[in-house]
């Protein structure tokens, strides 16, 4: 006999399964959805599953000041049960600051990458020296000068959407050709004209996607 309300058998979804854990409020900062973690069990021989965030509680907790957090693991063969004990290590994220350039900045070729950084001609550059203050005076600053390009190798890094990073070559404030590398030539003169520059983006969103 069974009175209303009382439990019968307790159902558990066992993939995806879940793990619950707690951190210090000093992070709240640094947490989001999507978030890496990596959780090891020592009861099933320090078995490690990577999984991710997928909720976490809007409330620390008012006594030991802790967030709870709740991360989701896959499980296809059911290994990990609930009421278990895990160890979870949060991956988050490191932030470094990079050179980053548009990737249509780089001339690829096969012995080794490129891009043309615009310059002074060497003659132009013992002028502008010379004349500094005429050159500060100068409105626009569209002083003068002659601009020529030499090509630069460079070593890349992780591309980030129409961007990517410069590990070697560059250095910060040198000027590049950002478009049509493949029609300039080195030593080149040029005029720099930034009307029709395409708007580069770290997450760009084409509209035919």
């Amino acid at each position: 006999m069974l009175e209303g309300g009382q439990p019968i058998v307790s159902l558990q979804r066992l993939d995806p399964i879940f793990v619950n854990f707690q951190l210090p409020q000093q992070d709240v900062g640094r947490l989001s959805k999507g978030l890496q973690v990596r959780v090891t069990i020592e009861s099933l021989g320090n078995l490690t599953i990577e999984g991710q965030v997928s909720a976490m509680n809007p409330e620390v907790d008012s006594r030991s000041r802790n967030i709870t957090v709740q991360a989701t693991l896959a499980n296809p063969d059911e290994r990990l049960r609930p009421g278990m004990f895990a160890s979870v290590e949060l991956i988050l994220p490191e932030s470094k600051q990079v050179l980053a350039i548009p990737a249509t900045a780089v001339s690829y070729a096969p012995y080794s990458d490129s891009v043309f950084v615009i310059e002074a001609a060497k003659n132009e550059a013992a002028k502008e020296a010379t004349a500094e203050g005429a050159v500060a005076k100068n409105k626009g600053g569209k002083a003068d000068q002659k601009l020529v390009l030499r090509q630069q190798f460079v070593q890349l890094g992780e591309h980030r959407g129409d961007f990517v990073a410069v590990i070697k070559g560059l250095k910060a404030g040198q000027k590049v050709v950002s478009t049509g590398v493949f029609k300039v030539h080195n030593g080149q003169q040029v005029v720099i004209d930034n009307r029709l520059a395409p708007e580069f983006k770290i997450a760009p969103k084409p509209e035919d996607a």
